[in-house]
């Protein structure tokens, strides 16, 4: 009886020190976990209600960091800027989680992909990424800072077609109006009028040989992949057929609207990009820096940070077919 009763005193004894031990040690071991999860909450709402929270990140060079995103009131969207990185939906009240690596430092603007209000380009913020870079890569200028273009100078038509130019071939064309070159950093308008000095074609006739330059610059893909980034990011306000008259439009001029606020209350109109009095005297290194640049006295973000250089390129040759009539080796893209 009593080694019985020595044994389960022992047990006894035992049980009480595996709870002694056992709970604060499990709570060391949690909190441990917990220390090692490096995951940054982030909260979206739409901008008048604060934006994304926190909106400034940090990381470092290779080393991964975890996002749960979680939106707060309405559907949002996430994607980082210059990036590879798909993005990503977020359905109001639920979560969703991502990891990121970067391989080079600098400042990374991410932003939301969903028009979820009247300021809805003003749900971005930043990941500063510090550490030295995988491969080094010398910096490029824009072409239209290398060619010193006054971004915010009037830029009209010199002459400006009776109807839409329909891309045309002729034989002899100028070689240099071929040139990639010659494409960016020449207006239509330019090009209409060295053409007419070149030729003895009648006006219609050069203006479907301008279109038809304008044309060869580009690809299926390219305009593909223009009108797409043109859905996402400027149909809410320039209107899906370029006319400035998109749903968000009218809250841009809108006496003592955010906007009105925020620019001034001489904040104009989003542009026009069928108003062939404007934009046929742009050049398209030219629409690249203002794609980039922003501003221009309507309220329009900066994309300089987000969009790639292919991006942007793909975007201004878009910004074309509101202009031209393209109908060679590709069928015309549907609005």
């Amino acid at each position: 009886m009593a080694a019985r009763w020595l044994k389960a005193e022992s047990g006894a004894r035992l049980f009480v020190i595996g709870i002694l031990v056992g709970i604060p040690l499990a709570i060391l071991i949690g909190r441990w976990i917990m220390s090692r999860d490096s995951s940054i909450e982030i909260h979206a709402r739409i901008a008048e209600a604060g934006g994304f929270t926190p909106a400034n990140l940090t990381a470092k060079v290779g080393e991964p960091i975890r996002l749960r995103l979680i939106s707060d009131d309405v559907q949002h969207g996430f994607a980082i800027g210059q990036s590879d990185t798909p993005a990503l939906d977020l359905p109001a009240g639920q979560m969703v989680e991502t990891t990121l690596t970067f391989d080079r430092p600098g400042k990374y603007v991410f932003y939301c992909t969903r028009w979820c209000g009247l300021s809805h380009w003003r749900m971005r913020g930043t990941i500063e990424v510090k550490g030295e870079p995988a491969a080094q890569a010398s910096a490029v200028s824009p072409l239209y800072f290398k060619l010193n273009i006054d971004l915010d100078d009037p830029h009209p038509a010199k002459n400006i077609p009776p109807q839409k130019p329909v891309a045309k071939s002729i034989t002899n064309i100028p070689a240099n109006f071929l040139t990639r070159e010659y494409y960016l950093t020449h207006s239509p308008s330019d090009a209409f009028v060295e053409t007419l000095h070149a030729t003895s074609l009648p006006d219609d006739e050069i203006w479907n040989l301008v279109a038809f330059v304008w044309q060869a610059n580009t690809t299926k893909e390219k305009l593909a992949q223009g009108q797409k980034l043109y859905a996402q990011n400027c149909a809410a306000c320039h209107g899906e057929s370029g006319k400035g008259d998109g749903v968000m439009a009218a809250s841009l001029t809108k006496k003592d609207s955010s906007a009105q606020m925020e620019f001034g209350h001489n904040t104009k109109s989003p542009v026009d990009f069928t108003d062939s009095s404007q934009m046929l005297g742009a050049s398209p290194a030219l629409l690249q820096g203002k794609i980039i640049r922003g501003g221009m006295g309507t309220g329009m973000p900066y994309w300089g940070p987000i969009f790639t250089e292919e991006q942007t390129w793909a975007l201004v040759d878009y910004l074309w077919t509101f202009q031209f009539e393209y109908v060679m080796h590709f069928r015309q893209l549907e609005r």
